[in-house]
């Protein structure tokens, strides 16, 4: 069993950075490949980014694209994402979400979820 623990939303102005981390717990995450998505009031959730279980393999939304990098470090047992250029439309609730040797942008093939943190970008 794995647990995930999204951390590091905020408020932020247009144009900012965030840097959003997803520590894991209770497994063992270098086998994880592990995603990114969000969801915005009203919206469905969507993905962001993807990472494989090594980190040596990401791709990502093309509404994100150029300005979000997905990375991790499995010695610390965490993904980041790290988000720049950062648009009111960024806004919305990103979880993390890892499944064993995941790499897609499909939510079924992730098993663990974290709870989601809150990420506001004010124009």
């Amino acid at each position: 069993q794995v647990q995930l623990v999204e951390s590091g939303g905020g408020l932020v102005q247009t144009g900012g950075s965030l840097r959003l981390s997803c520590a894991a717990s209770g497994g063992i995450f270098s086998s994880y490949g592990v995603g990114w998505f969000r969801q915005a009031p009203g919206k469905e959730r969507e993905f962001v980014a993807t990472i494989n279980w090594s980190g040596g393999s990401a791709y990502y939304a093309d509404s994100v694209k150029g300005r979000f990098t997905i990375s991790r470090d499995n010695a610390k047992n965490t993904v980041y994402l790290q988000m720049d250029s950062l648009k009111a439309e960024d806004s919305a609730v990103y979880y993390c979400a890892a499944g064993r040797m995941a790499y897609a942008r499909s939510q079924d093939v992730y098993v663990y979820w974290g709870q989601g943190t809150q990420v506001t970008v004010s124009s």
